[in-house]
């Protein structure tokens, strides 16, 4: 019998993973080794954006979540943040008719309470041009820290409801991305190894893959390689190894009848 207080819900195999975080690292770095300056690099990891919706609409990911701005990433040089802010608006400004049109549902996570009015603006209404869609929504983590998220949602679950005892059940939909499932896969891209405050509470049982490759050079073969790594994995959420492996062999027996 499942512990109903335990975050560790079973969930059932899945080839293809609901949804995919990913840290977008390298971008800095792919403009250094090619003697361009940093925000050249910012701007094709954007480009890259596009990449990975279609290789997730493609395998049928329902939700791909995206660290474009940390809280912590307000400590670089001042001309680089502002330079980044003006690339957020100009995606905004371009690419949200694309994701409209394509079907696909845009959310902003994090706290924009430090950002221009209009900038602001202009996310609200990306949120609400594409609020009815389902093909896939497209989280994008902006100003957005794991420990920022925990606080603000205990601050306001304690408002809400206030003087009595909490479980672990109670915090989840307060949380930013409580209108997702946890992520499947964890995908941090340009060779670190760390989660770097992102997601802290949704992550806990989800898959991780680090690769080298830089986030500009993440194409379509490199999303195949970290969904693949996904598929070798075994999720057993407290199950035996015998447990987990009978069901993916019943998930996998319909695939077989249909070559």
């Amino acid at each position: 019998m499942t512990n109903p207080t335990s975050s560790a819900a079973i969930q059932e195999p899945r080839l293809i993973p609901r949804h995919i975080a990913v840290i977008m690292d390298g971008n800095g770095r792919w403009a250094k080794q090619r003697f361009l300056p940093r925000i050249a690099g910012h701007r094709r990891g954007v480009e890259n954006v596009r990449s990975a919706v279609r290789s997730c609409i493609d395998k049928g990911v329902e939700y791909l979540t995206l660290f474009a701005f940390s809280s912590e990433n307000w400590r670089r040089p001042a001309e680089e943040v502002s330079l980044l802010m003006q690339l957020f608006a100009f995606a905004l400004e371009h690419e949200v008719a694309k994701l409209h049109e394509a079907k696909i549902r845009f959310r902003a996570i994090g706290d924009l309470s430090r950002f221009d009015p209009r900038l602001s603006e202009m996310v609200a209404r990306a949120e609400q041009l594409t609020a009815a869609h389902t093909r896939l929504t497209l989280t994008v983590a902006v100003n957005y820290g794991g420990r920022w998220d925990m606080m603000q949602a205990v601050n306001r679950m304690v408002a809400e409801h206030p003087g009595r005892s909490y479980t672990e059940t109670d915090l989840p939909p307060y949380l930013a991305m409580a209108y997702a499932p946890e992520p499947d896969l964890f995908i941090r891209t340009g060779g670190e190894q760390r989660i770097s405050n992102f997601l802290l509470w949704q992550l806990a049982y989800t898959e991780m893959y680090f690769t080298e490759t830089l986030w500009p050079d993440f194409d379509a073969s490199a999303f195949d390689l970290a969904v693949a790594s996904f598929q070798k994995r075994e999720r057993r959420f407290g199950r035996t190894s015998d447990q987990v492996q009978a069901a993916i062999a019943a998930l996998r027996e319909p695939l077989a009848e249909n070559r």
